[in-house]
């Protein structure tokens, strides 16, 4: 069976992500922004990450989300970062499970 995004809800660590069917996870802000996949943060013949983590803060937070086709969302983050492309893919494979998250 595939993973499927059923819900998304924002807390103010992160967002919640509801997959079908493997349960909500909490992804953190930060973790979502030192995940981006754009080719500022990401070198695109590569693939090394070259995104410098100490540049992100750690008080990072999601301004919003767009979705974008039926595939990802972008997401805009507070620190004005707003150029990458989050697959369902990647979403999926980032954040604490339900169980041990402690939603």
């Amino acid at each position: 069976m595939q993973t499927r995004l059923v819900a998304l809800r924002r807390r103010p660590e992160g967002i919640v992500f509801g997959w079908e069917p493997d349960g909500e996870r909490l992804v953190g802000a930060r973790e979502l922004r030192l995940a981006c996949p754009c080719a500022h943060c990401v070198h695109e013949l590569t693939g090394r990450r070259i995104l410098d983590p100490a540049s992100v803060p750690e008080a990072v937070s999601v301004r919003d989300m767009q979705p974008t086709g039926h595939y990802g969302y972008r997401i805009l983050f507070d620190d004005g970062h707003d150029s990458g492309i989050y697959t369902l893919e990647l979403l999926a494979g980032l954040g604490q499970s339900a169980e041990t998250g402690g939603l």
